[in-house]
């Protein structure tokens, strides 16, 4: 518990820390944090069920990253817009050769399921990499960096996380989806969308850019599809039978198991925020 609690601890200041140094430690954090759970990722998978090609997967999430994030940055400060938008152009046209590499290099490996590492490999980067070139995009949603979006979704993500663990263990009774995550209960869903929401309404006080209304439906969005992405990744660990994502956290387990509400909810939440700004 104790290893647990200061594990908890920096991991907080950690993350906190990225928000506030600006938008070159935030880019570059993201960046390389989407890497390591990318290479977690294959890591996992590597050990009974299929062997991805960890170079080619990982050079493509760094290019995917970075174009994206070259496109909104050129609606920013932070570099000029023309430069951005060239980058991005190169990089967006770079992507299909280095994703064709994939196929390429199954052709000269020696592998019983070649379609199987191509597919680990390209949905490693669906569903782990993918996801953080939304969330980083949710710092320049207004254009300029601006980390109250991104710092939002993750005190609404940790407050449902939190909420959904203690309602669950005081009251839950019925199993949300046994199958897959036998803890969950329905009680302690509703509990963490609730306090999920309350925290929204805590946020909107300090964070004006949205109104209360609008800050509780992204906390409702973050904690419905923060729980599907929990049980999506319970799902991949069980199906390829492991227990923990990995040990890179002392007493937390490894870096899927602490974003697994992320990989779906960050998608989504950016949609209706670029939805409802625009």
């Amino acid at each position: 518990m104790k290893t647990r609690a200061i594990t908890g601890f920096f991991f907080v200041i950690v993350m906190l820390g990225s928000f506030f140094f600006g938008p070159y430690v935030f880019g570059a954090f993201y960046l390389l944090l989407s890497a390591f759970c990318l290479f977690e990722f294959y890591g996992l998978v590597k050990q009974n069920t299929a062997a991805p090609n960890v170079p080619v997967g990982l050079i493509n999430a760094v290019l995917l990253f970075t174009a994206f994030a070259m496109l909104v940055y050129a609606n920013s400060f932070a570099i000029p817009a023309l430069h951005c938008s060239k980058i991005a152009h190169v990089l967006m046209f770079l992507l299909p050769v280095t994703l064709g590499s994939v196929f390429m290099y199954e052709l000269f490996r020696k592998s019983n399921a070649p379609f199987t590492n191509i597919a680990y490999t390209i949905v490693g980067l669906a569903f782990v990499s993918v996801p953080f070139t939304f969330f980083h995009a949710l710092a320049y949603m207004n254009g300029n960096f601006n980390f109250h979006y991104p710092l939002a979704f993750i005190l609404m993500l940790w407050s449902n996380d939190t909420g959904a663990y203690l309602v669950g263990r005081a009251l839950g009774r019925t199993k949300l989806f046994e199958r897959h995550s036998p803890k969950k209960t329905w009680e302690g869903f509703i509990g963490g969308v609730a306090i999920s929401a309350g925290a929204a309404l805590i946020i909107s006080h300090y964070f004006t850019e949205l109104t209360w209304n609008y800050w509780v439906a992204m906390a409702i969005l973050i904690g419905s599809f923060g729980t599907m992405g929990d049980l999506v990744e319970s799902m991949f660990k069980r199906s390829i039978d492991v227990k923990d994502s990995g040990g890179i956290l002392p007493g937390h387990g490894g870096l899927l198991d602490r974003f697994d509400g992320l990989f779906l909810a960050a998608p989504i939440v950016y949609t209706y925020l670029y939805l409802i700004t625009n």
